[in-house]
C-alpha cells in the first residue's frame, strides 16, 4: 500500500481504538457528576462512529454505503464537540 493511503480496515481499527481509548479516558476521570453525565454521550457516539463505519462497509449498495458514512461522520463530528 503507498504512502499516505490507508485502507478501509485500517480505518475500521482506528474508530474503534478510538472508540475503546474514549471509554478508557471518561472510565479515569474523577467521579464526578458532571464527568459521569457528560461523559456518557461522547462515549456512545465514539462507538457509533466505529459501528456505523464498519456497517458502511457491509453495505448492501451505494446508497446503503453512503447513508452509513454520513452516520459515522455526524457521530465522529459529535465526539469532537
Amino acid at each position: 500500500m503507498p504512502t499516505g493511503q490507508a485502507s478501509y480496515r485500517d480505518l475500521e481499527e482506528r474508530t474503534a481504538k478510538f472508540a475503546e481509548r474514549y471509554r478508557d479516558y471518561v472510565k479515569n476521570l474523577p467521579r464526578a457528576i458532571a464527568n459521569i453525565e457528560y461523559g456518557k454521550q461522547p462515549i456512545l457516539s465514539s462507538g457509533s462512529q466505529a459501528g456505523n463505519y464498519i456497517e458502511a462497509n457491509e453495505a448492501l449498495g451505494k446508497k446503503d454505503f453512503q447513508y452509513r458514512i454520513r452516520i459515522s461522520c455526524k457521530e465522529t463530528k459529535e465526539s469532537c464537540l
